[in-house]
């Protein structure tokens, strides 16, 4: 049983503060590789939630690997995001402050094998036409990803 849903057993649905390692997948001509998450349907970055003793390095491989069946080639870390715009709100009424540290690279290794219990697909979009059904926190990192990669042109 993981971390979260070992605490989710004494506390039930009240919010917890969740750190995540996230990761954005770019392809470095202003395109990003986004998920649908199999519990609500909306787009995502890739990641989860780190486990206890992890660190968040160990926790994005791992995420990453379980996720899309794939490694991450180079991740830096662009920033680290919290606050009330990262209130999420599972479908089973689980409440998390999603604490998100979040990295971006430009490849992968390996070929995507998704994990259907978690992901339902995956697609490229550019940065400047993101989905509607984005989760929101999500968009602040992206907008961020889009700055450094504008600067670095």
């Amino acid at each position: 049983m993981s971390y979260i849903m070992d605490l989710r057993q004494t506390v039930g649905h009240r919010p917890l503060i969740m750190p995540c390692a996230c990761l954005i997948i770019g392809d470095g001509r202003g395109n990003v590789l986004l998920q649908r998450r199999a519990d609500d349907g909306q787009w995502a970055n890739h990641g989860g939630s780190i486990e206890l003793w992890e660190t968040m390095e160990q926790a994005l491989y791992r995420e990453i690997g379980e996720e899309l069946g794939v490694t991450p080639v180079e991740p830096r870390l662009l920033g680290a995001y919290s606050g009330p715009d990262f209130r999420h709100v599972y479908p089973n009424g689980d409440q998390v402050m999603v604490l998100d540290v979040v990295y971006w690279c430009h490849g992968y290794e390996g070929a995507l094998r998704l994990q259907p219990e978690e992901v339902t697909e995956t697609r490229w979009f550019p940065l400047a036409a993101l989905p509607e059904n984005l989760m929101p926190h999500n968009r602040i990192a992206l907008r961020d990803y889009a700055a450094l990669m504008s600067a670095r042109a």
